[in-house]
């Protein structure tokens, strides 16, 4: 009987997904398991091997000189039955049950809704769910495929894909806001204004940050009216409540029509792009590949190789 029939396929898996992730929490969150589900698959492992394969630390953990080399050689392994597995997938790319995202409401406006019409065109058996959520969530516990947030907002131990480029983040007003009550030449004179409070989907007020490198600033700006949606703000913002700070490709058609300027334009703030992520046991559904390439070239980016 050869040791390929005493080891358990999956505690192969979690020991590379380990050493991909660098901890076992960040491991177990990719695989859906607990991080003492984890543990024990990896000591399971190593006494059916009888070999220690990873070197613990409260800091840090990495391989042993075996677990370095079965690490390769199981890495080149996984990436050969992934791609087998990926073309069977991907020639039935229009019959794979279901997919499920998670986003926050100005990526489903900016980058998910332009997409629909050509994802339902190049997979239309996929039974596609789409849930606007603007709080952070665990997407492998709550049973989705994949989520799309900024870059800095992804958790650890997460595969992404670039959606975008930078964005900006401004402050905007109304024409009647700025006739009424003047228009700000510098951050600091926004204390003298009604600005509109940005709820976070943690229900924390956001800090307006303006500038970049050393002479990035986060201001507390003053206002009675806070919202945690952005189509609301829009419109309290066109209505002339108040000064709105918002992402500058959110409100192009406000700013076309008049209906918003930009102010302190110089003082814009540079964003992270927005991003697709997902555990690795998701990188091969295929119709997901699909959606991600579908944004990507629509944002005037490449598809993923």
């Amino acid at each position: 009987m050869s040791m390929l029939d005493h080891v358990d396929f999956s505690d192969l898996r979690v020991f590379v997904t380990i050493l991909r992730a660098g901890s076992f929490k960040a491991a177990a969150i990719q695989l859906g398991l607990t991080p003492s589900a984890a543990s024990h698959a990896m000591k399971r492992l190593e006494e059916k091997l009888s070999t220690r394969l990873l070197y613990r630390s409260s800091r840090a953990i990495s391989p042993t000189a075996a677990g370095a080399e079965l690490a390769a050689q199981l890495e080149e392994g996984f990436e050969k039955i992934g791609a087998a597995l990926g073309k069977i997938e991907t020639s039935a790319a229009g019959s794979l049950g279901e997919l499920r995202i998670n986003v926050f409401a100005d990526a489903a406006h900016l980058l998910v809704e332009p997409a629909l019409p050509e994802f339902v065109r190049q997979c239309p058996s996929v039974k596609l769910t789409v849930v606007v959520d603007d709080k952070p969530i665990d997407i492998v516990s709550e049973g989705y495929d994949a989520g799309i947030r900024y870059g800095h907002y992804v958790p650890e131990g997460m595969v992404t894909a670039p959606l975008t480029r930078a964005h900006q983040w401004v402050a905007a007003a109304s024409p009647l806001y700025l006739e009424r009550h003047g228009r700000p030449v510098q951050p600091e004179d926004l204390a003298r204004h009604n600005c509109l409070q940005l709820l976070l989907g943690d229900n924390s007020s956001y800090k307006w940050e303006f500038g970049k490198g050393r002479r990035k600033q986060k201001i507390r700006v003053p206002g009675l009216v806070t919202i945690n949606n952005t189509a609301a703000t829009i419109a309290a913002a066109t209505a002339g409540v108040g000064i709105a700070y918002l992402l500058e490709a959110r409100i192009r058609k406000e700013i076309r029509e008049g209906l918003l300027e930009v102010i302190l334009p110089e003082f814009a703030a540079p964003s992270e792009p927005f991003h697709m992520y997902y555990s690795s046991r998701r990188h091969a559904h295929p119709a997901l590949r699909k959606l991600i390439d579908i944004i990507r070239l629509q944002n005037g980016l490449a598809k993923l190789r």
